[in-house]
């Protein structure tokens, strides 16, 4: 299995498929793993498009990972850590595979690794496609904080040599912020790539926050209504149009 070895984590990947590279940055918050694209077995389908079949069948080179500490990944913990962290992972893996330009796609909490990569790295990312983004929902303020303490619990428990205080330290690097988290909300007008918002409609993905990016990002356009069985096509039809319309023609 192709692993990325950094000095505190092994990252895992996997790269399929030909042409111009795309990252993807896959749902399930804090278990952001390649294996959310995909329906499960024996369970209903996705409302979203496989992009790790749909990209490749159109002619890109697609890059799936999981996330430190989320699916077969593993990594540390330090009081230190936070989006910067996952935005170091993704850029390593770029460098490790040679590629210097890309765009990406991510899915819930992979909208916020996106729009870190675009802060931290702009001239890498070419377009970036933000489904489903997550954000701080007025109605469920502390929804994140008590999603990352059950996932932190679930860790301590499975890697009791973790350290408590590291563990609160970077729930708090992650989950105490507004907006997207990731970014402020005052940032977000600098974030010059070219971007498809396709907004959500439930806790973790609010509609207000994929409204606003919609709105602050200054190379935007939206998607309103790609979220079930009957909008597949055309939100497969809509990404493929506007990954084409950003793809370097050299």
């Amino acid at each position: 299995m192709p692993f990325l070895k950094r000095a505190d984590a092994e990252i895992y990947y996997e790269d399929f498929g030909f042409g111009y590279p795309v990252l993807l940055l896959a749902p399930g918050g804090m278990r952001s793993q390649m294996a959310m694209w995909h329906a499960p077995a024996g369970g209903p389908p996705r409302v979203w498009n496989d992009w790790t079949e749909v990209l490749p069948a159109a002619g890109y080179r697609v890059i799936a990972m999981d996330q430190r500490n989320a699916g077969k990944s593993k990594g540390a913990i330090a009081a230190d850590h936070g989006w910067q962290t996952y935005a170091a992972d993704q850029i390593a893996l770029l460098e490790h595979l040679s590629i210097p330009r890309c765009h990406t796609l991510g899915g819930c909490i992979g909208s916020s690794f996106c729009l870190m990569l675009s802060r931290a790295a702009p001239s890498r990312i070419t377009a970036q496609v933000l489904q489903n983004p997550i954000g701080l929902n007025p109605e469920f303020p502390t929804y994140f904080q008590e999603a990352y303490a059950d996932w932190a619990k679930e860790l301590k428990a499975a890697r009791p040599e973790l350290d408590d205080g590291a563990l609160a330290a970077f729930g708090r690097n992650m989950w105490e912020h507004d907006f997207v988290y990731c970014v402020r909300r005052e940032d977000v007008p600098k974030i010059a790539t070219p971007s498809l918002v396709m907004p959500g409609d439930d806790k973790p993905h609010p509609t207000v926050a994929g409204l606003a990016l919609a709105e602050l990002l200054p190379q935007a356009e939206m998607l309103r209504h790609w979220k079930a069985p009957a909008h597949k096509d055309a939100a497969r039809e809509a990404t493929l149009a506007f990954l084409a319309k950003h793809t370097p023609k050299n």
